[in-house]
């Protein structure tokens, strides 16, 4: 019998406040748990040495040289985060029109990798696959001469660098340049390298957004843009295609999916999971984390219950882990 043939009872045989009177009702009642290996933390990586860069529109979020992850990663594994998501700030003169230092076994993201798994091996590594951080001109993948982003084309080139992160030592590598078919190319290609446990979590789901402002701040990437991505993101108007990806996505060999952004989309990441019950992670964009801090800066809610409260709609709607540079901070809390 489901919950709706019950018969409904009323005042005063049922008063739901009786399940809300006290702490231990509440924490036994509670439907959803919030919990540190929900959270994976994103990173951004800065060349140089002993370097820590604050990125000014994500307030507390600073770019690491690779000589310091190693401390971001035991901080994060002695708080039971289980994973750390990896970002490139390429410098100027190694970004191209091809994006050739994508596929250096020595770039940034390899560097950081290697760093990361010599410090601390028990710690997961999710590595970005798209070409923004490596293009002269900001898009993820290679442009023509009108400025329309190839679509196989750009698949070749993320195939390598998959492989060249995978070889680093990357255990999830993260497709979120959306464009189509690469997924199935990155798939065949770690089977035939040999990379048969290297988890693919595609960017299934990843919307044209006006939230990734800071984002592009901390990468590099915000001036270069030339015109828009709306040609390859999804169309924030469209829900039922966000099934479509996911569906392609999956066939072509995903282990998991991720939507985003976050809170804007929660619905989509409620009908991704009813209907696959996949593995279905959000990601909490930079302009979702800088929101939470200009409202707490401008005293309109305590800092600590904001963050886990947006935390736990992730959870309510359905989504088996989230992205979030509150990821410490919420970690930390979670520990009391």
């Amino acid at each position: 019998m489901s919950q709706a043939s019950f018969p409904a009872q009323s005042f005063p045989a049922t008063r739901m406040r009786r399940g809300r009177s006290s702490p231990w009702i509440r924490e036994m009642l509670a439907e959803h748990r919030l919990h540190p290996s929900d959270l994976i933390w994103p990173l951004f990586i800065a060349d140089g040495k002993g370097a820590e860069e604050p990125v000014a529109s994500l307030p507390g979020v600073s770019r690491w040289s690779v000589d310091r992850l190693a401390d971001r990663a035991r901080e994060a594994h002695s708080l039971g985060i289980p994973c750390l998501a990896l970002f490139p700030n390429t410098p100027p003169a190694l970004r191209s029109e091809r994006a050739e230092e994508a596929l250096n076994r020595d770039n940034l993201v390899c560097r950081a990798i290697r760093a990361i798994k010599d410090a601390v091996p028990d710690i997961g590594v999710l590595t970005d696959v798209a070409l923004d951080p490596y293009t002269a001109h900001g898009h993820d993948g290679l442009v023509d001469a009108a400025g329309y982003v190839l679509n196989d084309e750009t698949t070749e080139i993320l195939t390598g660098q998959a492989l060249v992160q995978a070889e680093a030592g990357a255990d999830i590598v993260a497709p979120s340049d959306m464009m189509d078919g690469r997924v199935g190319a990155i798939r065949e290609a770690l089977e035939a390298g040999g990379h048969r446990n290297v988890a693919i979590m595609a960017y299934a789901a990843k919307y044209a957004s006006a939230f990734y402002g800071p984002f592009r701040d901390a990468v590099g990437s915000r001036g270069l843009l030339k015109g828009d991505k709306r040609g390859y993101q999804m169309d924030p108007a469209n829900g039922g295609e966000a099934l479509r990806e996911v569906a392609l996505d999956l066939a072509e060999g995903a282990d998991m999916v991720m939507v985003k952004p976050g809170l804007p989309y929660l619905d989509v990441v409620a009908r991704v999971k009813d209907a696959f019950g996949v593995p279905t992670f959000a990601y909490q964009v930079s302009g979702e984390y800088a929101m939470i801090e200009a409202a707490v800066a401008a005293g309109a809610g305590e800092r600590d219950a904001l963050i886990l409260e947006t935390l736990m709609s992730f959870k309510r709607a359905g989504a088996t882990g989230v992205l979030t540079y509150h990821a410490l901070d919420a970690a930390r809390l979670l520990h009391g």
